[in-house]
């Protein structure tokens, strides 16, 4: 609905900017990318200027739209930018269901099929594979707060909260926004 709104504004000859006012902790990676992708079609032809506001909290998956479609990022005194990074999460079960007398029994097909599953722990190799879609997904966010912000990957990697959420005075410091 939000791309959708976005879309018909930028295309609307009688806008002539677009405001993203932002409170949001961001949400899942699943879409950013697509939908980042269909917001940049509606970008060209004559210009129309968009800014992103962040009116409490822009982070995570909001502050990664933000960076793949806005011309001006700008914080509001109290605000709270950031949250670059990927959270994943797996849940063993097994000892709460073992205390009360439960006993849990997969049938799958296929050898990764019950991968992640509650009711045990995650091997190495499951492990590594959720860290490897995390890493995957980092470089994306990555790659797009970079290409916003015009700056390298590892200037976002190393500088920009490094995961964690900022104040508006420290994002403005690490170029996360253009001015409070």
């Amino acid at each position: 609905q939000f791309c959708a709104a976005f879309c018909r504004a930028m295309d609307d000859p009688a806008i002539k900017a677009v405001v993203l006012q932002v409170d949001s902790p961001g949400g899942s990676v699943a879409g950013v990318p697509e939908m980042i992708e269909e917001m940049r079609r509606h970008l060209g032809g004559e210009h129309k200027p968009v800014i992103a506001v962040a009116d409490a909290m822009m982070a995570s998956a909001a502050y990664w739209i933000a960076c793949g479609c806005a011309d001006e990022i700008v914080a509001s005194p109290s605000a709270e930018v950031g949250s670059i990074g990927v959270i994943g999460l797996h849940q063993d079960m097994s000892a709460a269901l073992e205390a009360e007398g439960v006993k849990v029994t997969m049938i799958t097909a296929g050898k990764h099929k019950g991968e992640g599953n509650p009711f045990g722990p995650l091997s190495e190799e499951d492990r590594a594979a959720w860290q490897a879609r995390a890493d995957d997904a980092y470089g994306q966010f990555v790659a797009a707060v970079a290409r916003g912000r015009k700056v390298k990957p590892a200037d976002v990697r190393g500088g920009m909260g490094e995961g964690r959420i900022v104040t508006a005075s420290e994002a403005l410091k690490l170029g996360m926004v253009d001015r409070i």
